[in-house]
């Protein structure tokens, strides 16, 4: 089982969005993919079409509770994909884990204990607090979405900082798996010129696959639906598709 956490400092670079259709995507490669929600908005969660409102427990009560995976688990509409969800009293869960014991480590304890899928993706929320230091203390690599904008790198370095401590303290392990280029727009000079700064300072880390601005995926969401069952003619789709095979080949090819 391979463990990644889909992770950015900053907000509204994509990574909720590229949790849930690169879990589709997968899927539909027979990739059997848990992802876990990490983030208190649950965004990843009604993506995928699962009603917060109607939930009786979420990854909440693994971090806190000591729940097991499998007891929070929900299934999903979508092949091959599984979601441990978050509902708003995740936003508690900082605080509550503050002056726990082995308190960076509650979720690499409860993966350990689920070996049933072949990738966890957990989405991470847009900060470097305790719930993202858990995640990152649990997965083998990292894959930061970066929005072809202006401030592209903002927050990268913090991040690059903050997995440097992970590394030294927490998970010797812990390396960067990809870089994926979201929110492209051709039309643009200055799209094109963030595309070559990443390329230039992340170099084969970057996928070659970049994820386009487009209406019919950010109206996904909306509908509780990857864009790869949403419309799967549209170029959200097609771009995600060829990530997920791309994904495969870099990330299965390797030796667990």
């Amino acid at each position: 089982m391979r463990v990644f956490a889909v992770a950015n400092q900053k907000g509204g670079v994509g990574k909720t969005t590229c949790c849930i259709n690169l879990a589709a995507a997968l899927g539909t490669l027979g990739v059997e993919t848990l992802v876990l929600d990490m983030d208190p908005q649950g965004n990843c969660t009604s993506g995928l079409g699962i009603e917060r409102k109607n939930l009786s427990k979420s990854i909440y009560h693994v971090l806190v509770e000591g729940a097991s995976m499998e007891e929070v688990l929900v299934p999903t509409a979508w092949k091959g994909v599984h979601l441990v969800p978050a509902t708003l009293d995740l936003a508690g869960a900082e605080v509550e884990l503050a002056g726990a014991m082995s308190r960076e480590n509650r979720l690499r304890r409860q993966l350990h204990c689920s070996h049933a899928y072949d990738l966890v993706l957990i989405d991470c929320p847009p900060s470097l607090g305790l719930l993202t230091v858990n995640a990152l203390v649990a997965a083998e690599k990292i894959l930061v979405p970066i929005q072809c904008e202006y401030f592209a790198l903002e927050g990268v370095g913090q991040l690059t900082r903050t997995v440097r401590l992970i590394q030294g303290y927490l998970n010797e392990a812990l390396a960067l798996g990809g870089v994926v280029l979201t929110m492209f727009d051709g039309r643009t000079r200055l799209a094109k010129e963030v595309a070559e700064e990443v390329r230039r300072q992340f170099g084969s880390d970057v996928f070659e696959t970049i994820i386009p601005r487009n209406v019919r995926l950010s109206e996904a969401p909306s509908f509780g639906q990857p864009i790869s069952y949403y419309d799967p003619a549209s170029a959200g789709a097609d771009a995600y598709d060829a990530l997920a095979k791309e994904v495969q080949a870099r990330w299965f090819a390797e030796k667990r």
